[in-house]
C-alpha cells in the first residue's frame, strides 16, 4: 500500500550472488540497438537477483533479530500509551525511569485475551476467507474501468505467472454495506465494538500473525507451492522474517500474499477508523473535523487501493517479497493497529482544527493523492499499452533492457522516463509521502504519537526506494545505470 498497502518496516537484503539452481549465469555478449525513444546496451552481465537476498550477512542478520524481538513490543508501546497515558509516549518513559511505574504494573494495567474478542475476529477473518474464496467477482461487469475478476500476476523468478482472483473492491463493499446496514438498522453490535475490544483483539491478531508465518515457513519445507521458487538460506531467523516461498497457496486460488496483503488488514482499515468516529460521537457528543479528514483521507487511499488490485499485482510486494513473518505478521498486526493510529489518538485527544489548517490538510492529502495516483497510472499506462500510449501529450520515452529468469529465458522490459517518471524515480512515493504527512498534520502539535506513521513511512520508502533499485541493478545491469543517469533523482528532483 502504495503498497499496501502499507507494509512492516523492511530490511537491508544484501545478497551475493545466486546458487547454481539456475541455468544461466550470465547474458550473451550482444550489440547495443539504439531505439528511437529509447535504446537497449549491451555487455556481458549477470544473471539479476529477484526477490529476497539468497545469503545473509551479519547486518542483516541482527535487524531480523531485533524486529523479531521489538516490533511486537512496539505495537503493545503505542496501543497503551494510548489507553493508559492519553497517547503520551514520553510519559510512560518518565514513569520507569522514576520508579513511578514498572513494566509489569504497566502490563497489568492492559486488557489482556478475551473469548468474546476472539470470537469477534474468528468470525471477520471467516468472514473475509469466505468473500476472497467463494464469491467471484462482478463487480467489473457493473463498473466502467474496474478490473477484476481473474487476473494474471507478474512472471515469477522461475518463470512462472500465477492467476489471482480479483475481488478485494466487492469484498469491501459487502463488508461496508452491512456494517452501515447494522449501525443504522439491525444494531447487531455497536459501532464501537472495534475499540471497545481494541487491546483484547490485540492479542488475537498476534495469535494468528505467528500462526500463518509458522504454517508458511512449515509449509516451504514440507509441501511448497513452488519448489523452483522457495529460496533457503541456512539462517533459521532470517528464513522465518523474510520468508521462502515466493508465492505460497493451498490450492488453486487461495493466495497467502494476496489475502493477508489485502484483505483481513486494509478491509478492516476503514473500519477501524469508523468505529473510533462513533467512539468519538459516544464520549463527546461529536464527530470532530479532524477525524473527518483523517477518515475521508485514508478511505480515498484504501479504495485506491482496491480499485487497483489487478495493478497491485504487479508491484513490489507481489513480484519481490516472499511471504515470511514480517508479511504475515506485519499484515495481521502491524498494519490494522500502526496505520490507524491518527483516529486512536484522536479519540483520546479531540481537536478541532480551525477552517485554514483543515483546508491545508486536505489540500495536502489530496495532492499527494494526485500525484501518487497519476504516476502510478502512466507506469501502467505503459506497461498495458507495451508504450504505444501518449503521456503529457507526447509518445513516452524508455530504456530498453533485457533480464533472465531463473529458468535460463531472456526476456525484455522497458523503462519509462516520460511524464512523473521522468521527473523522479519514484515520484509516486513522493505523493505517498505526502498524504501520510497530511494524517499526521491532521492531529494537530499536541503529542508526538500521531505522527510515528511519517517517520515510518519515510524510513520504509526510502529504503524501499535503495532495495528496489539494487534488484533492478542486479537485474538489467548496465541499461539501469543508463536508467538512472536519464533520472537521476529518487524522490526530489534536484536534491534527492
Amino acid at each position: 500500500m502504495r503498497s499496501v498497502l502499507r507494509k512492516l518496516k523492511e530490511l537491508p537484503e544484501r545478497g551475493r550472488g545466486m546458487k547454481a539452481a539456475t541455468k544461466s549465469s550470465g547474458l550473451n555478449k550482444r550489440p547495443g540497438k539504439a531505439h528511437s525513444n529509447g535504446a537497449r546496451s549491451g555487455g556481458k552481465e549477470e544473471l539479476g537477483q529477484w526477490g529476497r537476498a539468497w545469503e545473509v550477512d551479519w547486518f542483516s542478520l541482527t535487524g531480523v533479530i531485533l524486529l523479531l524481538c521489538l516490533a511486537p513490543f512496539i505495537v503493545f508501546f503505542f496501543i497503551m500509551a494510548c489507553d493508559q497515558y492519553q497517547c503520551s509516549v514520553t510519559q510512560p518513559l518518565l514513569d520507569l525511569y522514576s520508579g513511578k511505574a514498572t513494566f509489569l504494573s504497566i502490563w497489568n494495567q492492559a486488557s489482556s485475551f478475551s473469548w468474546t474478542s476472539a470470537k469477534i475476529y474468528a468470525i471477520w477473518v471467516s468472514f473475509q476467507v469466505f468473500l476472497y474464496m467463494c464469491v467471484p467477482d462482478i463487480t467489473h461487469k457493473v463498473l466502467p474501468g474496474y478490473v477484476g475478476g481473474v487476473q494474471e500476476g507478474a512472471r515469477t523468478p522461475a518463470g512462472l505467472i500465477n492467476k489471482y482472483e480479483i475481488n478485494g473492491l466487492q469484498s469491501w463493499i459487502i463488508t461496508h454495506i452491512l456494517w452501515f446496514a447494522n449501525a443504522y438498522y439491525f444494531h447487531w453490535f455497536s459501532p464501537t465494538i472495534i475499540i471497545d475490544n481494541w487491546i483484547p483483539l490485540l492479542w488475537c491478531t498476534n495469535i494468528l500473525g505467528y500462526a500463518v508465518s509458522t504454517f508458511a515457513f512449515i509449509k516451504a519445507y514440507l509441501f511448497p507451492t513452488n519448489p523452483e521458487d522457495c529460496k533457503f538460506t541456512g539462517n533459521f531467523f532470517y528464513n522465518y522474517m523474510m520468508g521462502i516461498e515466493f508465492n505460497p497457496r493451498i490450492g488453486k486460488w487461495f493466495d497467502f500474499k494476496l489475502f493477508f496483503n489485502g484483505r483481513p488488514g486494509i478491509v478492516a482499515w476503514t473500519l477501524i477508523n469508523l468505529s473510533y468516529a462513533a467512539k468519538q460521537q459516544e464520549l463527546y457528543g461529536e464527530v470532530t473535523n479532524s477525524m473527518v479528514l483523517v477518515n475521508v483521507l485514508q478511505a480515498i487511499y484504501v479504495l485506491d487501493f482496491f480499485w487497483n488490485e489487478a495493478w497491485y499485482l504487479k508491484t513490489i510486494d507481489v513480484c519481490h517479497d516472499h511471504f515470511g513473518w514480517y508479511l504475515g505478521w506485519g499484515d495481521c498486526v502491524w498494519l490494522p493497529f500502526l496505520y490507524t493510529l491518527q483516529g486512536l489518538y484522536l479519540v483520546y485527544n479531540p481537536v478541532q482544527l480551525s477552517t485554514a489548517h483543515a483546508a491545508v490538510v486536505l489540500i495536502l492529502g489530496l495532492v499527494g493523492y494526485y500525484l501518487f495516483r497519476s504516476a502510478n497510472h502512466q507506469k501502467d499506462l505503459f506497461r498495458r499499452t507495451d508504450g504505444n500510449c501518449t503521456i503529457w501529450g507526447r509518445k513516452p520515452a524508455y530504456i530498453e533492457c533485457t533480464y533472465s529468469s531463473a529458468d535460463g529465458k531472456r526476456h525484455r522490459s522497458k523503462l519509462l522516463i516520460s511524464g512523473f517518471w521522468g521527473v523522479a524515480r519514484h515520484l509516486n512515493y513522493t505523493g505517498d509521502l505526502m498524504g501520510s504527512l497530511a494524517y499526521c498534520l491532521a492531529c494537530g502539535s499536541g503529542h508526538l504519537l500521531p505522527y510515528f506513521y511519517i517517520v515510518y513511512m519515510t524510513i520504509l520508502l526510502v529504503h524501499r526506494c535503495i532495495r528496489d533499485e539494487h534488484r533492478c541493478h542486479t537485474k538489467y545491469g548496465k541499461d539501469w545505470t543508463r536508467y538512472t543517469a536519464a533520472v537521476p533523482h529518487r524522490l526530489l528532483p534536484g536534491i534527492f
